[in-house]
């Protein structure tokens, strides 16, 4: 398999990346690994929904704003940084009108919203393109936008995944040798397949898992985190042995739900 090679400057990049392959994304229906071994578990962790003001941060061409809106939520905003992105959510929303709104943003500032203007914030792998210092701007300025109680989730490639196999289908970032601590901001090239062969190029900065606990607690949160590892089960691979069996016993995917 030919190897990523490995970009620099992650904001400029990650527009470029997601501005030149955003049709690849949209989708209506589970098709990408993550849209199994992740996206499900995390929607589950922001129940109830019913009535909750609600910012998609990280929208993509939203489908998880869509599902969150399907889920009764009163209100939902999507940033993303990609103006290809948020030109493909609307576009989904022109055709299927579920009264979501979009708009180009960066995760870093949120001023369009008052001090605990939210009930919820979900991020469904936005942080594995931030820097451990923007990861933490960023989460300033959830807590500054989340009501008291209000709760924050969201999802993270596992830290130790891309440490724990090669660089193979159907999922894979690609490191630099073995250098867990060492390589902290560094970034870093994937692939995530799709169940119909296909594959979409993704990004790593790495983080540990401490960097994620310190960049939470430096942003004000002070409660106990619910943190679940998402990971290959046997329904997946009931559903499609040879997609899901490569990966198997493996911790793909974080997902955590901490309250204000």
């Amino acid at each position: 398999m030919q190897s990523d090679t490995t970009i620099i400057n992650n904001e400029t990049s990650t527009v470029d990346l997601y501005n030149n392959t955003a049709n690849s994304w949209v989708r209506e229906q589970a098709i990408s690994l993550s849209d199994f071994t992740a996206r499900p578990f995390v929607l589950q962790l922001c129940e109830p929904i019913s009535q909750l003001r609600v910012l998609d941060l990280g929208c993509g061409e939203g489908y998880c704003s869509r599902e969150l809106r399907r889920r009764k939520a009163a209100q939902v905003h999507g940033i993303d940084i990609s103006q290809g992105m948020i030109a493909a959510a609307s576009l989904q929303e022109t055709n299927n009108p579920l009264g979501i709104t979009y708009e180009v943003g960066c995760a870093t500032n949120l001023s369009q919203f008052n001090d605990g203007e939210l009930d919820l914030v979900v991020a469904v792998f936005l942080f594995n393109y931030l820097t451990i210092a923007q990861t933490q701007e960023c989460m300033r300025e959830i807590v500054r936008v989340l009501q008291p109680g209000g709760r924050f989730v969201f999802s993270i490639p596992h830290p130790s995944f891309p440490y724990m196999r090669e660089a193979a289908y159907p999922f894979y970032f690609q490191v630099d040798g073995s250098g867990y601590f060492s390589q902290r901001d560094q970034q870093f090239a994937g692939r995530i397949w799709k169940r119909d062969g296909s594959w979409l190029n993704v990004q790593l900065i790495h983080k540990t898992l401490e960097d994620y606990f310190n960049s939470l607690n430096i942003a004000g949160f002070t409660k106990m985190p619910m943190l679940k590892e998402l990971r290959v089960t046997p329904e997946h691979i009931a559903l499609d042995e040879s997609f899901f069996r490569p990966l198997e016993d493996l911790p793909l995917h974080l997902a955590i739900q901490i309250s204000k």
